[in-house]
């Protein structure tokens, strides 16, 4: 009776180990999350919305201030680098705009700007969530702005603007390559001062937009 009870006593002590080597072999592996690390391209379309400035810099002192608002469609690259949770990177784009608007002073002339590309280059800083990417941005903007103003021929005028542009978004991989997102950015594109000819008055005119879009972009 003892031996009986020894051996299998020693039979339980020896299938414990081939037990518990069974257990970690059957326990499911976890799949890696996604990996933001890489670098992008796409595009993007959305509208955009704001206020142009026109102050003469000479003769008798005048402001009027057109309201812009339009659609854009264009491009973007990125780099993007993740370390843990955060993502850090950079971002370029260039986009096509319809974004323009006209005020009618007391006198009956028509005064316009029109926003016909604006870009910028960017920092991008979030926090990824697996396949979901949290993020600011911000940098240095610029925009082709034309200036306007029609009162017998009129005349228009067209300067390059720099200034700057801060935003937020939101990114989700749909897969291992393409990503979707949604962004705001505000941007003050600064002033400039467009020279005219007479009888129209010398000017400095400034815009400020917002904007909301939606973006496709691949990681290569």
């Amino acid at each position: 009776m003892h031996r009986l009870v020894a051996s299998a006593g020693l039979l339980a002590v020896l299938s414990v180990p081939a037990f518990a080597a069974d257990a970690i072999v059957d326990v499911p592996m976890t799949a890696p999350g996604f990996d933001w690390t890489g670098y992008y391209a796409g595009l993007q379309a959305g509208y955009g919305w704001g206020r142009s400035e026109i102050t003469t810099t000479e003769g008798a002192p005048f402001s009027i201030t057109p309201d812009v608002d339009g659609g854009f469609v264009g491009g973007h690259v990125a780099g993007l680098w993740q370390f843990d949770q955060a993502v850090l990177g950079a971002e370029a784009d260039l986009n096509y705009s319809s974004v323009d608007g006209t005020a009618q002073s007391g006198l009956g002339d028509t005064f316009g700007a029109e926003i016909k590309w604006f870009g910028s280059v960017n920092a991008k800083a979030g926090v990824a969530v697996d396949r979901l990417l949290v993020y600011g941005i911000g940098g240095i903007a610029f925009a082709d702005i034309e200036t306007s103003q029609t009162s017998g021929p009129g005349f228009d005028n067209t300067r390059t603007n720099v200034g700057w542009t801060v935003g937020a978004g939101v990114d989700y991989a749909l897969t291992d390559k393409f990503v979707v997102g949604a962004q705001y950015r505000y941007y003050d594109f600064g002033s400039e001062n467009h020279e005219a000819p007479a009888p129209f008055s010398d000017r400095d005119q400034s815009v400020k937009l917002n904007t909301v879009g939606v973006n496709l972009s691949y990681k290569f």
